[in-house]
């Protein structure tokens, strides 16, 4: 796709803050890796061979017996006597880390609150569950939370913003009072209250805080569309009988976005660090899912473990600090004051 003057000129901007490409780089690179968590840290292994057949744990469920075992349960494949039977006529390639979130480590010795080593990258937490399993998978749904709660916030965000600039009058008048209404309750007492009353999970903790986190973008929408629907152009349009909707949505909607776009990466910050406020007070996700909250809730915890407060506070900080050079690099590069010159 050939790319405007205007917007090789905005992706030029965008490449000169070295930071920021920087920062978006290594976020994606970071966020591609969280994607194959289960390639990456599994407590089963990545692929069997067995008397001269493949399979792949990972994937599949297998029966102890498909392995020359006596259960047709699954296949436990850190069972010693399992590990010799696939050992006698084959091998076993295990993931470079060989845990997954809620698997409990064995073994002689320590293993709760073990600190780092060869075995444990970054130790093992009060439930001996590995640190640095839970910290990809921990990271990948705090991504992906966010992610899918600014696209939706966002889309319902512009809509009710277009609705109110461009018709103004009473539409904007009435919405405004609910708005201020709406934006004065305390939003965090509220998404504990409702979290302690549903049980929580991945979409029901995304449909309370979508209540109350589409409100970001509505005042810039609406000051875009207040601006531009006086314009000559929409004028001329509404003139020769464009719908409104096409109005909206085909002509002044371009315009608003660019200066919207600059808000996403830092809406994407604010979505994250709700979701881990909520984990660490114990209002977030289910007991034991993998969650960067809970890991800098257990930190303060165990502050005799110092390995979870840091690993928690470093990539939370890190993150962060990632998404804002981000959203600093996408405002510079839809400065129009940046692009003119």
């Amino acid at each position: 796709m050939k790319l405007s003057p205007l917007n090789r000129r905005r992706l030029a901007l965008f490449r000169s803050n070295r930071r920021g490409l920087w920062s978006l780089v290594i976020f994606g690179i970071l966020f591609g890796l969280s994607l194959f968590a289960e390639v990456i840290a599994n407590d089963r292994p990545f692929l069997v061979r067995y008397d001269g057949a493949f399979y792949m744990p990972v994937f599949r469920t297998y029966p102890e017996t498909t392995f020359g075992g006596e259960f047709v349960t699954e296949a436990d494949y850190r069972d010693p006597v399992v590990a010799k039977l696939i050992a006698d006529k084959g091998w076993i390639l295990w993931p470079p880390i060989p845990y997954s979130y809620s698997t409990v480590v064995r073994g002689t010795g320590l293993t709760a609150l073990k600190p780092p080593s060869g075995s444990n990258w970054l130790g093992t937490d009060d439930q001996a569950r590995d640190v640095m399993a839970r910290l990809i998978y921990g990271f990948r749904i705090s991504v992906l939370f966010g992610l899918i709660l600014t696209v939706l916030s966002s889309v319902i965000g512009v809509a009710a913003g277009a609705l109110q600039g461009y018709f103004g009058g009473v539409v904007d008048l009435l919405f405004q009072r609910f708005m201020e209404i709406w934006s004065s309750l305390p939003v965090l007492y509220l998404l504990i209250i409702l979290a302690s009353i549903i049980t929580p999970s991945f979409w029901t903790l995304l449909a309370i805080m979508l209540l109350f986190s589409w409100m970001a973008l509505v005042g810039l929408v609406r000051a875009e569309f207040l601006r531009a629907r006086n314009f000559d152009y929409v004028r001329a349009a509404r003139a020769l009988g464009v719908s409104n909707i096409k109005l909206m949505f085909r002509h002044i909607l371009p315009n608003a976005m660019v200066s919207s776009l600059t808000f996403l990466p830092f809406i994407l910050a604010g979505s994250v660090t709700t979701l881990t406020s909520l984990d660490f007070l114990g209002f977030g996700l289910p007991p034991g899912s993998p969650s960067l909250g809970e890991l800098l809730l257990q930190g303060k915890n165990n502050l005799n473990a110092p390995w979870l407060a840091l690993t928690g506070f470093f990539v939370i900080a890190i993150m962060l600090s990632l998404l804002v050079f981000i959203g600093e690099a996408v405002r510079d590069a839809f400065d129009p004051r940046k692009i003119v010159a």
